[in-house]
């Protein structure tokens, strides 16, 4: 556990998170943008997600009032990570499969009969995923189990034996050049 994985307590020290403090935090996030994938080791995988929210201070504007998008856009707030948001990390030591999948296309299949909790961050018991897996590949040592990330623009769909260590980042300053931000 890092010394950014931390509450304050009654007098001001820092308190340990457990991970499924960590968990709890990262399904309570309302919007989530993937900032980071990699395979730090073979086999092994690295996901970074941060929290956002719909910007209040800002409206959508149409161009022009006339436009048809001017009604619809009025109540409008764009979503962003803002410097109170935070920034997670998963790592899986060792994966079967993963999927990322663009979000539109992945919001619009067919999930009946699939079985998770979890909001954001899902575990699944039952899933067209683990089906898929189950069908295609062999030689499996353990039950597979399935997690999935639900972030604006991405899906992130992973297979492994074990879950993944579940870390808070915090806020991680933009001139250490490890969080990216879209332009």
């Amino acid at each position: 556990m890092s010394a950014n994985e931390s509450r304050t307590g009654l007098k001001g020290e820092a308190l340990p998170l457990g991970e499924d403090e960590v968990i709890s935090l990262l399904n309570q996030a309302k919007y989530l943008y993937l900032r980071q994938i990699s395979e730090p080791e073979e086999n092994s995988l690295r996901l970074v997600v941060e929290e956002a929210m719909a910007d209040r201070s800002e409206t959508g504007r149409a161009r022009g009032s006339a436009s048809p998008l001017a009604e619809i856009l009025k109540d409008a707030s764009p979503i962003k990570s803002t410097d109170t948001c935070k920034t997670f990390e998963l790592r899986w030591s060792r994966y079967v499969a993963y999927l990322v999948t663009e979000e539109v296309v992945g919001s619009g299949g067919d999930h009946e009969g699939e079985i998770y909790s979890g909001n954001l961050f899902r575990v699944y018991t039952k899933s067209h995923f683990l089906d898929y897996l189950s069908r295609g590949t062999g030689g499996h040592i353990e039950p597979l189990l399935h997690y999935k990330l639900v972030c604006l623009n991405h899906l992130i769909d992973v297979a492994s034996y074990s879950p993944p260590e579940v870390r808070l980042l915090g806020k991680i300053s933009e001139s250490a050049g490890t969080k990216v931000r879209p332009n």
